[in-house]
């Protein structure tokens, strides 16, 4: 999953709450912790989000599931050969940061929309699951996870829309593939699935000037109890969340609801990763913690965002490749993710990126 089977592997531990797809500026140093959980307004950037203040650190950072061992009987992930990239026909509309060849910033105030934006979301997002639904039917043993990425590049263009993904902050290809242990931005390569694997499949489309953004894990032949379960729960999280979801509600609902249904199964929640507004940018005001926090701020009729919890079985702490991408568990242990694009309406919560 990074540059080449002959590179040697380096797992670094990530040290800063980051938006869901960040690219290669992860800081490697460990600050302190009042630095490493404070919000600073004035220098936001999609690779270094922080948290606002929240309370009961301790019980966040040292309280969770960390006692359970890895399956042992599962490889671990190892990289393999990247494909060149994918061209994209000249008469797709580009988002902006493939243009600068810079990684954007995270824009500042929440994405809200009139009526045609609405519909631009809908379009956007009706895309972004008709592509996540069709690279599901993909996942067998023996594929290949560039093969996926291949497959998904060649159906968002021939909708006329272009892979987000592709050019964002220097990242390589058109979709996310995480794979096991994996939590997120896993990078199609040569790998092939596995009897057993479970793979996260990410996509996000720009269709229109706008983005859709969605991702679900799938089964890849027969997977084990515990890695069914994993995924089962993971997905129930996210329902959960997105049930109370609507105009006038504290975004930190969305990170207890998420965290008390986790407990009960004593998963972990990975926090490092959070949602994130979505619309005419990739990533946008508000920050969605999915852990409980006492972070402020409401919802707002008309706001697309999205919500996309990582549970894992066991540790919660994420380490990173050296491709800079590649996100890992620190012990090996399974990860499972969701995500849905929702838009807040007067009624509650519109799933955008449902199939």
């Amino acid at each position: 999953m990074i540059r080449g089977a002959a590179m040697s592997l380096t797992l670094r531990p990530t040290s800063r709450i980051l938006s869901s797809f960040v690219g290669d500026r992860f800081l490697h140093s460990t600050p302190p912790l009042h630095q490493l959980f404070r919000y600073n307004p004035g220098s936001k950037h999609v690779s270094m989000q922080l948290s606002r203040t929240f309370s009961g650190l301790t019980d966040l950072l040292f309280n969770r599931r960390n006692d359970g061992l890895p399956n042992t009987t599962r490889k671990r992930l190892k990289p393999g050969k990247l494909s060149p990239c994918r061209p994209v026909p000249g008469h797709i509309e580009r988002p902006p940061y493939v243009k600068s060849k810079q990684p954007p910033g995270i824009a500042s105030g929440p994405e809200v929309h009139d009526e045609k934006g609405i519909e631009c979301m809908r379009a956007s997002g009706r895309l972004a699951a008709q592509v996540l639904e069709y690279a599901g039917t993909l996942v067998k043993p023996g594929i290949t996870t560039d093969e996926i990425d291949r497959a998904v590049h060649q159906m968002i263009i021939d909708n006329g829309a272009y892979p987000s993904p592709l050019g964002y902050g220097g990242f390589p290809k058109s979709v996310c593939t995480s794979v096991n242990e994996c939590i997120c931005h896993g990078i199609p390569d040569s790998r092939a699935l596995e009897d057993g694997d479970i793979i996260n499949i990410d996509v996000t489309v720009y269709l229109n000037g706008y983005h859709g953004d969605t991702s679900a894990t799938f089964f890849c032949g027969n997977v084990d109890d515990e890695g069914r379960q994993l995924v089962q729960v993971t997905k129930e999280c996210l329902d959960k969340a997105i049930s109370i979801c609507a105009p006038g509600v504290e975004f930190k609902k969305i990170g207890k609801t998420i965290q008390d249904h986790a407990d009960k199964f004593r998963y972990g929640v990975v926090q490092q990763f959070v949602g994130h507004g979505v619309g005419r940018v990739f990533h946008a005001d508000p920050v969605i913690l999915h852990f409980r926090n006492n972070d402020t701020g409401c919802m707002l009729l008309n706001q697309t965002f999205t919500i996309e919890p990582m549970l894992t079985v066991g540790s919660f702490n994420p380490v990173m490749w050296d491709d800079n991408w590649t996100i890992v568990t620190e012990d090996g242990s399974l990860s499972a993710q969701f995500e849905h694009t929702i838009l807040i309406t007067e009624d509650g919560a519109e799933i955008l990126t449902k199939s």
